[in-house]
């Protein structure tokens, strides 16, 4: 949480300000991966706009082909070094060399970086999910954990996974209180403590203050929440439409990616 200036504190530098709330949903990026590829025969585009012909796996997107773009041709020169599994994985949304040798090295993936951008409108930053769990063994003299992840939230941090369909309804859907949801006073309040014994009077009292400010804004968003008047864009559903997932891992392969993909 920032402070207002003080008298007692040197000043570093400035934080970019937060973008303004918006009527308008939140932007989304979406990745689907699927290993083995896509059979070229029934994955296919031609056209652009309402003439634009879908092949049978695409069908499903109809309705939306004025906003379709149908790419082709993109190449990766890196996903040609190292072995087949795990050079062809490991950058995909990077683009960035892969460490061998059994080091981990690739590249922020773009959607990582798109996170860091847009991700604070939006409950969950960023959700991962898998069908596998993360492979930590060597292939090949390249780390399989390269093919078992396409999101990397640094050159050396592949984003961790969520295979369990319940989780990932609960992480989404579940209020139940936490650190993060209590209220922001009450997890900074021994520094407050602390800073306030090191600080002048002067600025003793700007900084209380300026938390009794906070508290009170605090206050009336969650009078405002619960009378149903924040304004800005909701999302259209005020409950989820479909049941949560069952505990553990769906021992059917289709069923599981199903229900990660919903």
């Amino acid at each position: 949480m920032a402070l207002p200036w003080m008298e007692s504190l040197r000043v570093w530098g400035q934080e970019a300000g937060t973008t303004a709330v918006t009527g308008q949903a939140p932007t989304r990026f979406a990745v689907l991966f699927s290993g083995n590829g896509f059979h070229k025969d029934h994955w296919w585009a031609r056209g652009a706009g309402q003439q634009m012909e879908l092949g049978q796996v695409l069908q499903p997107l109809q309705a939306h082909r004025e906003k379709l773009l149908y790419i082709r041709g993109l190449y990766n020169e890196e996903a040609l070094k190292g072995n087949i599994h795990s050079s062809q994985t490991g950058n995909l949304l990077s683009g960035a060399p892969l460490e061998a040798g059994g080091g981990i090295r690739s590249g922020t993936s773009i959607d990582q970086l798109l996170a860091q951008t847009c991700g604070q409108t939006t409950k969950v930053p960023s959700l991962v999910l898998g069908c596998e769990k993360a492979n930590p063994s060597v292939h090949k003299n390249y780390s399989m954990l390269y093919s078992s992840h396409i999101s990397w939230s640094s050159p050396t941090t592949p984003t961790p996974l969520e295979v369990f369909p319940a989780l990932a309804f609960d992480r989404l859907f579940r209020d139940d209180a936490t650190k993060a949801d209590k209220s922001v006073l009450d997890a900074v309040l021994e520094d407050a403590g602390d800073l306030r014994r090191s600080i002048s009077r002067r600025d003793q009292q700007k900084l209380d203050e300026y938390l009794n400010s906070v508290r009170e804004v605090e206050q009336r968003i969650a009078r405002a929440g619960s009378r149903g008047e924040l304004q800005g864009w909701k999302p259209t559903l005020e409950k989820p439409d479909k049941a949560r997932p069952a505990d553990g891992i769906p021992q059917d392969i289709a069923e599981h990616m199903r229900l990660m993909c919903e």
